[in-house]
C-alpha cells in the first residue's frame, strides 16, 4: 500500500513538471532547464520503482493491448531520453559543459520534435491507465456525466493541439516554438493540460478497442 502511493506521487509529479516544461513562457530559460534535470531524475526514479515490468517483458502470453502498451512505453522512454540530452546539449544553466556537442540547430530542432512526441505518448501512457480509475466508478450516471466531460475536455484539447500546430513540431517542419508570452500563466498550464487529457482520453478508447478485439477472439 504504501509503495501504491508513492507511485502515485510520483505520478502526479512527473505530470505536473511535464505541464510545466510545456510552458516555456511561463517559466522562462532558467526554470525550464531545472525543470528539465527535475523530470530526468523522477523519470529515473519512476524506472526504478517499476523495474518489475522489465523482468515480465519476455514472460506470458501478449494480447493486442500489451503489445501497444509495450510499443508506447518504449517509445515515450526514447522520447524523453532524446528530449533530456538534447535539452542538456543546449543548456545555459543546468549542463553547460553539455553545450555545443552537436549543431545547435540540428539540437533545437530534434528538442522541439521530441518533447512534442513525449508530451503526445506521455498522455496516451496515462489513458491506458484511466480504465483502473473507471472500474472503481459503480454508478452508471457518473460515468455518462464523466464520459462526456472527458470527451468535451478532448474535443477542445485537440482543437488547441492542432491550432497551435504542434504536429508540425512533432515532424520536424518548424524548427522554432511560436509562443504567446501574452496569455496568462494559468492559462496556458490549463490549455497544456487539455491537450494531454485529449491524448490521454484517446489512449484510454483505444485500449478499450483492443480489449474487445481480444475479447471476440477468445470467444471464437
Amino acid at each position: 500500500m504504501k509503495m501504491n502511493i508513492i507511485k502515485r506521487i510520483l505520478d502526479i509529479a512527473l505530470t505536473v513538471t511535464l505541464l510545466l516544461l510545456m510552458a516555456f513562457q511561463v517559466t522562462e530559460q532558467f526554470a525550464h532547464e531545472w525543470l528539465g534535470v527535475t523530470m530526468l531524475g523522477l523519470t529515473i526514479f519512476h524506472q526504478v520503482l517499476n523495474r518489475g515490468f522489465y523482468k515480465t517483458i519476455f514472460k506470458g502470453k501478449y494480447s493486442p493491448l500489451r503489445v501497444f502498451q509495450l510499443i508506447v512505453n518504449t517509445l515515450l522512454l526514447l522520447s524523453f531520453l532524446c528530449t533530456a540530452l538534447s535539452g542538456m546539449m543546449m543548456s545555459r544553466f543546468a549542463t553547460p559543459f553539455m553545450n555545443g556537442l552537436l549543431t545547435s540547430s540540428l539540437v533545437r530542432q530534434g528538442h522541439l520534435a521530441m518533447s512534442h512526441w513525449s508530451f503526445v505518448l506521455m498522455g496516451i501512457h496515462l489513458g491506458l491507465h484511466f480504465g483502473i480509475i473507471t472500474s472503481k466508478i459503480k454508478n452508471s450516471k457518473v460515468k455518462i456525466a464523466v464520459g462526456t466531460i472527458m470527451s468535451a475536455v478532448a474535443a477542445y484539447g485537440f482543437t488547441l493541439f492542432f491550432r497551435a500546430n504542434m504536429l508540425s513540431y512533432m515532424l520536424f517542419r518548424i524548427p522554432f516554438a511560436f509562443l504567446d508570452y501574452s496569455k496568462a500563466w494559468w492559462l496556458v498550464i490549463l490549455e497544456n493540460l487539455a491537450m494531454l487529457l485529449a491524448w490521454a482520453f484517446a489512449g484510454y478508447l483505444f485500449s478499450l478497442f483492443l480489449r474487445a478485439i481480444a475479447k471476440k477472439a477468445n470467444n471464437r
